[in-house]
């Protein structure tokens, strides 16, 4: 069966040249039928990135339909109280349309070295982070005893919106697949071709089974750069390079560069091992070319990905 396949865009370094560029792609992705904007988490730059909690809190302000999340939240370097008041808060304003997502951070990532932080103990933090959040959002007083944390008493109020605000989780490690098996009502991809993918997932849900836990199987997610253009095109040397010195790989495996059908062929491969959810980032830089790369996307990707696979209401409709 068709999954219900959900294209959002995301931002890393802030790519656009004015703050008005901003908004007028944050408005074109609310007019245009984007299902949702992500954020990338990163505190210590040399490159312009906006503070992920801090954009989740404007755009519950400026749109209405839009869904927004960070991809992915490194939890160990937030205190887990503050973090889970920030999501509730946001979420209420926004009437339910905050998607977390956390992760444990890269090992290689500079907050590490700048704020004198053991990257030995980043999988434990998170966890008891998680189950910290976790139990904040659902119950009216938690205590709790870890090694990282303590806490007598807690409470937070008002709690999100959403009964069962998702708790989407990164990673590929071993370790990662238990955690979301754990924690997670879904699990986002990072660097990952599709190929990759089809490992971990098989994890997850076996991991899942033995925790007693299921994810629905329409709540596993993927992103992947793209651009309407040539691999030569100005710019994505760049890119390609930090993808290559990020992971290893090859970028060409992992961005989606041509024209709507190469874009939509990318999608469809990783829709073909599981994946539903997606954040596409634009391959460009200043406000003109993030506008018409969005555009386009918007005129030509969308309708070919309705017509692939529609959402359920309009198959019901259509039989």
């Amino acid at each position: 069966m068709p999954r219900n396949v959900a294209i959002g865009l995301g931002l890393m370094e802030f790519p656009f040249t004015s703050v008005a560029g901003f908004w007028r792609w944050v408005d074109l992705c609310e007019a245009g039928g984007i299902d949702s904007l992500w954020q990338t988490d990163r505190m210590v730059s040399r490159e312009p990135i906006l503070e992920c909690m801090s954009v989740m809190a404007a755009l519950a302000g400026r749109t209405r339909r839009l869904k927004f999340g960070v991809n992915v939240l490194s939890l160990a370097f937030r205190d887990p109280v503050l973090l889970a008041k920030q999501c509730a808060t946001i979420d209420v304003l926004s009437e339910g349309r905050l998607l977390p997502a956390f992760g444990i951070g890269s090992p290689l990532a500079p907050e590490w070295r700048t704020l004198n932080l053991d990257t030995k103990t980043r999988g434990r933090k998170t966890d008891e982070g998680l189950e910290i959040i976790r139990r904040l959002w659902r119950e009216d007083e938690v205590d709790f005893e870890g090694v990282h944390y303590h806490l007598t008493g807690a409470s937070i109020a008002p709690k999100p919106v959403q009964p069962d605000l998702p708790m989407w989780i990164g990673g590929s490690s071993e370790a990662a697949i238990r955690r979301t098996a754990r924690f997670g009502t879904g699990w986002q991809a990072g660097a990952e071709t599709a190929a990759q993918v089809t490992p971990i997932i098989s994890g997850i849900r076996a991991a899942a089974v033995a925790e007693g836990r299921a994810i629905d199987d329409d709540h596993y997610g993927a992103g992947i750069p793209f651009r309407f253009g040539q691999p030569d095109d100005p710019g994505l040397a760049r890119l390609f390079e930090a993808y290559r010195k990020r992971t290893g790989r090859e970028p060409r495996h992992y961005f989606a560069i041509g024209d709507a059908r190469t874009i939509v062929e990318r999608i469809a491969a990783y829709v073909a091992v599981g994946i539903s959810k997606f954040i596409l980032r634009p391959a460009a830089r200043g406000d003109e070319e993030m506008l018409a790369q969005t555009r386009r996307l918007i005129e030509e990707v969308l309708p070919l990905v309705e017509m692939r696979w529609p959402k359920p209401g309009k198959r019901r409709s259509a039989a």
